[in-house]
């Protein structure tokens, strides 16, 4: 059984609206190249929100400097995210998918700095930041 989303669209629909590496991360469960994304080293103050659907996902106040390659946040926006777990390529992880439109955000790992313990290890490629003083 597939699991039904607020937000829902063909997969016709995600390709004319997503770009072609964001349909590639979102839809197909990608992932973009380690210190390639914009916002790896990002630290403005606003929020982060799904590419595909506009969902707030991320405050800037839960992202830190992980030196991972990936954006990386401690929190997430309550009921924003939809935790799977992964068994690709022989690891056991937690995939994180946009609970508004299922979209493929990354994983969330529990080796956090921060008193959460997690580390949400986000493709910037799968959400896009809105400026707290716009």
């Amino acid at each position: 059984m597939v699991k039904k989303y607020p937000v829902e669209r063909s997969e016709s629909d995600w390709r004319k609206q997503l770009s072609d590496e964001q349909y590639r991360i979102l839809r197909e469960k990608g992932t973009e190249a380690p210190h390639s994304g914009k916002y790896n080293m990002h630290f403005q103050e606003g929020e982060y929100h799904c590419a595909a659907c506009g969902a707030k996902i991320f405050e800037s106040d839960h992202k830190f400097r992980s030196n991972c390659g990936w954006p990386s946040f401690d929190n997430a926006i309550e009921g924003a995210v939809e935790y799977v777990q992964d068994r690709s390529f022989g690891m056991i992880r937690t995939e994180i998918l946009c609970s508004n439109c299922g979209g493929h955000l990354g994983h969330v790992f529990d080796d956090g700095p921060t008193e959460t313990g997690q580390r949400y290890c986000v493709n910037s490629a799968s959400i896009e930041f809105e400026s707290k003083s716009q």
